[in-house]
């Protein structure tokens, strides 16, 4: 009963985090896909469709990463691909996630549910451009326990 409790107190935190992040003007776009399951199967791609962007300019792209303290490793591997639109450019980037500090803790925030951002790229965009993206992780094992939600944020430099 206290574990649900938590995990709902989290997801509240969570939320009024996302509508503090939302209210930032640099950020054009922010998005989560939950794992079903907490498990993400290798088969399993996750994927973002960002609108055409109404600015020009230089765009940070960040992973963020949910996990729970199920999660058995100490990082992660993951593939991510962008296609930018309507040029047809496409870009894959290998993202190591360091999740555990050489002492063995967590890099994240939170206690039993952690949160990671990680830079990916930095694109220039024009106006009009929009995005797809897909990310997939690349472990030796099929399925990963202990993983939640998987996000992209696109922010204005």
């Amino acid at each position: 009963m206290q574990q649900s409790k938590t995990k709902g107190l989290l997801a509240a935190l969570l939320a009024v985090a996302l509508g503090i992040a939302s209210c930032d003007r640099k950020t054009i776009y922010t998005h989560y896909e939950h794992v079903a399951s907490e498990s993400w199967e290798k088969v399993d791609t996750i994927h973002f469709d960002i609108a055409p962007i109404t600015q020009a300019g230089t765009y940070q792209e960040t992973l963020g990463l949910r996990i729970t303290d199920n999660y058995p490793f100490l990082g992660l591997t993951l593939s991510v691909e962008q296609t930018i639109y309507p040029k047809g450019e496409r870009h894959t980037y290998r993202q190591e996630c360091k999740l555990i500090d050489q002492e063995g803790n967590a890099k994240g925030s939170g206690l039993t549910y952690f949160q990671y951002d990680f830079h990916v790229s930095d694109l220039n965009l024009s106006e009009g451009d929009s995005l797809h993206i897909t990310v997939v992780h690349n472990m030796k094992r099929e399925i990963l326990p202990g993983i939640c939600d998987i996000g992209i944020q696109l922010t204005k430099h």
